[in-house]
C-alpha cells in the first residue's frame, strides 16, 4: 500500500527510517534501564525524580542553577559513604562524620606545614643508655681506658650503581675499610637500605644514624664515613682521649666555619658522633632541611644566601651543619671539635698526586699531610653517570688511593701492588723458616691499639 501512496524507492526509504526509530527507541529504553541500575533505580521512588537525576548525570553541576548545584554536591558528599548507610535515615551524624574527616583533613596540613623529624621526641636518653649499660656489663661501652667502643657505619644505594663499574670501586672502599677497622678493633656497619625517602641523597645517612645510636647502646661513638672515602693510613689510631669532652667531630677550620661561615669550613664525609642525648638533639636540629622538594629547595636558598661562597644548589647536610654551628654556637659549639690536627677528612685533589713523595720521605702514622688518614673522593660519583669531575680521572685515582691503603695490608704478607696504578702485586720478601721472627714496625700484623701521639697544637 506504501508503495501504491509513495511509490517504491520512498516506500523503502520509509521503511528504513522506520526501523532506525525503533532501533532508537530501544537503545533509549536500554540506556534508561542502565542508568537507572547504575544510578540507583527506585533511590528516589519515582520515575520523574529519576528522569531528574539522569539529567543531572548527563550535564556538569556548574551548569545547574545554584541551588541544584549545592544540593548535588551535598548528595554527592553522602554518597561517598558506604551503601550501608540509609539515605532516609540522613542527619546530623553524617554531617558530624563530614566534620570530622575535615578536622582530619586540617590536622594533616598542619602536620606538613610542621617541621621534619627523624622521629618520636627523647630527652632521657642519657639515662636510659647508663641504666642499660650497668644492666649489662658484658656490653662495655669501653673496650679498655681511653678506647671506646667504635662502630663505623657506610653504606650505598639500594639499586645497582648506573656506571656498572661503580659497583666494584664500591667493594673495593668497603674492604679498604674492613681492613683499618680490623687493625683497630672498630666494627662495621654497611646499610644499603633507604631508611626514609624523603631524606634521600645527601641526607640518608641521617635517620640511619639515629636508628643506630637507639639500637647500640654499648657504642660510645658512631664513626660515619661516605662510600667514596677510604683509608689511607692504615696505622694511624684516632687519639680519643682528646675527645672526652666532645660530642662531635668533624674536620675542618673554627675561623671558616664561626667567623666566615664558609659553607666547605668543615666537611661532613667523614665525622665521629659520641652516643648521647646532646646527639639525638643535634639530629634533631640538623635534620629539617632535609626532606626532598619544596623544603630542600627553599632550604638551600636561605643557605646560599647566608653561607659564604656557596653556590646555588638545593640544600646539602654539609651546609646545614656550618648553618647550625654559625647561628647557634652558644648552644653547640662547646661539644663541636673541629679537627685539623690530622686528615679526618682529606681532598683527593691535592693528596693523591703526592703518594708517591710521601712513600719516599715519610711512612704510615702520622695520619696528616705526611700520610694522609683518609683521601675522600668529594665530587666524584663513582656509582653514577654524572659528576663534578671526569669518570675516567676519578676511578683512575680511586685506584691510586685504594693500592696506596692496601700496600700497607700486603706488605705485612710479604706483598706489594706494582705500581699505584696496577692491581697486580708482587713478592718483596721471601719467607723464611722463622716466620715470627719477621719485624712488624707498624704494628699491623698483631695490633696493639695504641692511640698515636698527635701534638693539639698541631
Amino acid at each position: 500500500m506504501l508503495e501504491k501512496c509513495l511509490g517504491a524507492q520512498r516506500a523503502r526509504r520509509f521503511q528504513r527510517a522506520l526501523n532506525h526509530c525503533k532501533v532508537t527507541i530501544l537503545c533509549l529504553f536500554l540506556t534508561v534501564v542502565v542508568l537507572r541500575g547504575t544510578i540507583g533505580a527506585g533511590k528516589f521512588g519515582t520515575p520523574e525524580q529519576d528522569f531528574v537525576d539522569i539529567r543531572n548525570h548527563f550535564y556538569p553541576r556548574k551548569l545547574l542553577p545554584e541551588p541544584h548545584r549545592i544540593l548535588g554536591e551535598l548528595y554527592s558528599k553522602t554518597t561517598s559513604f558506604s551503601s550501608s548507610i540509609n539515605y532516609n535515615a540522613f542527619n546530623i551524624n553524617t554531617l558530624l562524620v563530614d566534620n570530622e574527616e575535615e578536622k582530619g583533613e586540617k590536622e594533616h596540613r598542619e602536620k606538613l606545614n610542621k617541621p621534619y623529624r627523624l622521629g618520636p621526641k627523647i630527652s632521657d636518653w642519657d639515662e636510659q643508655r647508663a641504666r642499660w649499660l650497668r644492666e649489662n656489663p658484658n656490653f662495655s661501652n669501653f673496650v679498655r681506658p681511653n678506647k671506646p667502643r667504635v662502630l663505623l657505619v657506610t653504606g650505598s644505594s639500594p639499586k645497582p650503581c648506573e656506571n656498572p663499574v661503580g659497583d666494584h670501586y664500591l667493594l673495593k672502599s668497603i674492604k679498604n675499610k674492613i681492613d683499618y677497622c680490623r687493625l683497630h678493633g672498630i666494627e662495621v656497619f654497611y646499610n644499603m637500605a633507604l631508611l626514609d625517602a624523603e631524606m634521600a641523597g645527601f641526607w640518608a645517612k641521617l635517620p640511619l644514624i639515629r636508628k643506630l645510636l637507639l639500637s647500640h647502646p654499648e657504642v660510645e661513638f658512631l664513626w660515619w664515613m661516605d662510600s667514596d672515602a677510604m683509608f689511607t693510613d692504615m696505622a694511624f689510631e684516632v687519639p680519643w682521649e682528646r675527645y672526652k669532652d666532645h660530642n662531635l667531630v668533624m674536620h675542618g677550620w673554627n675561623e671558616m666555619v664561626y667567623d666566615q661561615k664558609n659553607w666547605i669550613g668543615l666537611n661532613s664525609g667523614s665525622f665521629l658522633l659520641r652516643n648521647s642525648q646532646w646527639a639525638l638533639d643535634v639530629l634533631d636540629a640538623w635534620a629539617p632541611m632535609g626532606p626532598k622538594g619544596k623544603v630542600r629547595d627553599e632550604a638551600g636558598k636561605v643557605l646560599t644566601s647566608e653561607l659564604k661562597d656557596r653556590p646555588v644548589f638545593e640544600a646539602d647536610d654539609q651546609s646545614a651543619m656550618v648553618y647550625l654551628l654559625a647561628k647557634e654556637r652558644d648552644k653547640w659549639g662547646d661539644k663541636v671539635y673541629l679537627e685539623n690536627g690530622f686528615y679526618l677528612h682529606g681532598y683527593w685533589g691535592v693528596l693523591v698526586d703526592r703518594y708517591e713523595e710521601m712513600i719516599k720521605n715519610y711512612h704510615p702514622g702520622f695520619g696528616d699531610h705526611r700520610w694522609p688518614l683518609v683521601t675522600h673522593f668529594v665530587g666524584c660519583k663513582p656509582c653514577g653517570k654524572f659528576g663534578d669531575y671526569p669518570v675516567e680521572r676519578c676511578l683512575k685515582q680511586m685506584d691510586r688511593a685504594f693500592n696506596f691503603g692496601d700496600n700497607q695490608i700486603l706488605q705485612v704478607y710479604g706483598f706489594t701492588h706494582k705500581s699505584l696504578a696496577s692491581r697486580k702485586v708482587k713478592r718483596i720478601r721471601n719467607e723464611t723458616s722463622n716466620p715470627l721472627e719477621v719485624k712488624d714496625e707498624l704494628g699491623l700484623l698483631h695490633p696493639v691499639f695504641k692511640a698515636v701521639e698527635v701534638s693539639s697544637s698541631r
